[in-house]
């Protein structure tokens, strides 16, 4: 069984390519020079339309989580860890938390992306404990 995948816009298209190449990037507004995540035509903080794609350091902090214990379908591997990260540049993104022991996972904890390939095309951001 597959995954669900996404079917990237051509807003979101070089966020996905960012991705494929093992880089985290985010929009970001050249006015007021505040980063947001998700993609969008305009900027979430002054309403301009001058973004552009810049590198995300990848660091970030565990803000929420949960447990997921029964997965949607096969193609998922349960239990896993899904996460609400505040990313180091402010935005904060869903993802998936790998490589930590579930029983001790904790708001908090600072974490780093990695990328999991989907399918030949997409690769997918996650992030493990640093």
């Amino acid at each position: 069984m597959q995954k669900v995948l996404p079917d990237p816009s051509p807003l979101a298209r070089p966020y996905f390519d960012g991705c494929r190449e093992g880089q985290l990037l985010l929009q970001s507004c050249q006015t007021c020079d505040k980063p947001q995540f998700y993609p969008r035509v305009v900027c979430s903080h002054c309403g301009a339309s001058t973004l552009h794609w810049t590198p995300a350091s990848g660091r970030g902090s565990v803000a929420s989580f949960t447990i997921v214990r029964r997965a949607v379908s096969q193609a998922y591997d349960a239990p896993y860890v899904l996460a609400l990260i505040d990313l180091a540049e402010g935005p904060r993104m869903m993802s998936q938390v790998i490589d930590v022991d579930i029983d001790t996972m904790t708001v908090g904890i600072e974490v780093s992306v990695a990328f999991e390939a989907w399918s030949d095309e997409i690769d997918m951001p996650v992030f493990r404990p640093v």
